[in-house]
């Protein structure tokens, strides 16, 4: 924290501490608030409610506040992947000029996938239709979603045996999920927690999956990069330009015109533009133009008190209304660009993505200005950390299957296959979601991590989870032989090899940002077909150790429609009904093969997460008579 301010304003950890005790019923999702008869308190336990007040029991209560934080993170990613739809559709019909289609090759393949056909070869023309497709999903024109389509099938025509299907429509998805938990209506936990379900699945292929299916093919599939991060690559004399939220749509544009404008910051006594990533927009750069990772969502605040950064540019999610506190004892600029996001303190440009390139220009010059005003400031201490660490991300799940068929060939994802056979990969889990200044103080997600390498599992990383891991040097491959166990090493070398590296490939996998989940799913599917095993069957689990958001907890809603075995941290705020913490944990595994681990402590989670995939491991290999 810079000396001038010290002192003067609180951080994230500073007001946890203050929130405490929290509420117990809030905390376990005994606390319904959705009608004005209460706040009623209701639990299965011995003090408190044992219905509301309209007779709704805990498992009520529980699985409409469960179904009500899915529907949230739904509608969150699938705004999300609107943008990137509307943008696709104008590049289609010529309206932009700061955009274009930069891989080719994976509309082709997302086209394929969705059935779609275009008349001729021409280019526009196919990115028309599939972005028409995308967009009726948000509409409901056709029986289900047409993203949906991207599921393994197996694991689709299972869910639909299971009655398991969600809306044709994700919007149509959010709002029966707002009119379901409504006072009076659905009461029945189970039911509820299967809307839940379809909601979870809505996200994952109208949100997640499509998000980052036209991403990649406006901006291009991620390779294998280096970066650094931390605090660190802010660079004192030069303008520090922090890009922070969530849609590359914007961020895209301002790496072009920083670069345009480095002349300016160059007159204006900088000696360049200096840009960095905060939170999912730092990994949506990192991962395809090597921008370093400053820092993840909880400290954003903290790059604020280096002194040393100039303008903080934020779109949409993850933002926290504390910045704004904190740029009133900085030179700082905080500039919103979404005209429905608005921070007090913040200064607003609205963006547009058909004057993309004006908008992005002037979001850079207000940045130049502040580095000027910094610099005419006297006694003004600009304090940035030492900490930078070196990191590999980028690496997509297109960029592993090329791997692996460059290591075999015929079969792709026998390297997979043999390496779980033979137990030196015990299995993958996916860890994903935000830093939480409840478990930060425990270093839960390092600590996890480290746990996972040394007993053969690999972690896949994505959003600030990935800021976390690369801030603790767990994504430089020189790194590997340190951290992952003696059989992991040996296959992350085995395929290092095989990509044409000069060492292994990283102990830690950095797929992107939090819409890049869909890669992790992508993944799966792909050694699940590969494998011909349902995979509600494969040794992969997904977790969120140290989970904030409802968008994390839409996220792990998806996964266990893949039949994954799923573990958060904190607790899902489902304690106080011993009804709904038996479904999610017991009775889901006959639904959807997936299942809720709910452990805080780091190493009864890592236990319980080995123990999920080794069981997996071993019970395939066995009934296979491998």
């Amino acid at each position: 924290m810079s000396s001038q301010t010290e002192g003067e304003y609180e951080l994230p950890e500073d007001r946890l501490e203050e929130s405490q005790p929290q509420c117990p019923f809030g905390v376990g999702g005994g606390c319904c608030r959705i009608c004005y008869m209460g706040p009623c308190r209701v639990t299965d336990g011995a003090h408190g409610m044992d219905r509301g007040v309209c007779g709704a029991t805990p498992g009520t209560v529980a699985a409409r506040n469960l179904y009500r934080e899915i529907a949230a993170g739904a509608a969150s990613h699938a705004d999300h992947a609107r943008e990137i739809a509307e943008v696709l559709e104008e590049i289609a019909d010529g309206g932009l000029s700061a955009y274009d289609i930069q891989d080719p090759e994976k509309l082709e393949a997302v086209a394929a996938d969705l059935g779609i056909e275009a008349e001729t070869d021409d280019e526009n023309e196919l990115a028309k239709l599939v972005a028409e497709a995308a967009i009726e999903d948000f509409q409901g024109a056709g029986e289900t979603l047409n993203w949906l389509d991207r599921m393994p099938d197996e694991q689709r025509e299972f869910l639909e045996e299971q009655g398991i299907q969600p809306k044709p429509s994700v919007d149509m998805e959010v709002a029966r999920a707002m009119h379901r938990t409504t006072q009076g209506n659905d009461a029945d936990p189970v039911h509820l927690l299967s809307g839940a379900l379809e909601a979870g699945m809505a996200d994952g292929y109208a949100g997640l999956t499509m998000g980052t299916d036209l991403q990649d093919v406006v901006f291009g599939r991620p390779q294998p990069v280096e970066t650094e991060a931390n605090l660190g690559t802010l660079e004192k004399d030069q303008v520090n330009i922090a890009v922070h939220g969530h849609s590359p749509v914007l961020s895209e544009i301002i790496v072009e015109m920083a670069e345009e404008l480095e002349p300016a910051a160059r007159e204006a006594g900088a000696e360049g533009i200096n840009l960095v990533g905060i939170c999912c927009t730092g990994n949506e750069l990192a991962e395809r133009r090597g921008i370093p990772l400053a820092a993840h969502s909880t400290q954003a605040e903290l790059a604020v008190t280096t002194g040393a950064l100039d303008a903080m540019v934020a779109d949409i999610q993850c933002i926290w209304p504390g910045i704004g506190d904190v740029i009133e004892c900085h030179h700082t600029k905080l500039l919103t660009t979404t005209d429905y996001v608005r921070i007090p303190g913040a200064e607003h440009v609205s963006f547009d993505p058909e004057t993309a390139e004006a908008d992005a220009r002037e979001i850079v010059q207000r940045g130049i200005d502040a580095y000027e005003d910094r610099n005419s400031r006297q006694e003004y201490d600009v304090e940035i950390p030492d900490e930078r660490a070196s990191a590999m991300v980028g690496i997509s799940e297109d960029y592993v299957l090329e791997v692996l068929e460059a290591a075999s060939p015929e079969d792709p994802v026998a390297p997979v296959v043999d390496a779980l056979e033979a137990g030196q990969l015990k299995g993958i889990v996916g860890i994903v979601g935000c830093p939480n200044p409840k478990q930060r103080t425990a270093d839960m997600t390092e600590r996890l991590i480290e746990g996972l390498l040394a007993e053969n599992v690999l972690p896949i990383v994505t959003g600030c989870i990935g800021h976390v891991t690369a801030q603790a040097g767990y994504l430089d491959p020189a790194r590997t032989d340190e951290l992952a166990g003696d059989g992991l090493s040996e296959v992350l070398h085995a395929l290092g090899n095989a990509a044409g590296l000069d060492g292994p490939l990283p102990p830690v996998w950095h797929m992107g940002s939090c819409v890049d989940n869909s890669r992790i799913g992508n993944l799966v599917r792909a050694i699940s077909e590969g494998a011909d095993v349902p995979t509600r069957e494969l040794p992969v689990a997904a977790s969120a150790p140290e989970l904030i958001a409802e968008k994390a907890v839409s996220i792990g809603a998806w996964a266990l429609t893949l039949g994954l075995p799923v573990h958060t941290a904190p607790t899902l705020h489902m304690d106080q009904s011993e009804e709904v913490s038996r479904i999610m944990t017991e009775d889901l595994k006959g639904i959807t093969g997936g299942y809720a681990i709910q452990e805080e402590d780091p190493d009864a989670a890592i236990d319980a997460l080995v123990a999920a995939v080794d069981e997996r491991r071993l019970a395939l290999f066995d009934e296979t008579g491998a």
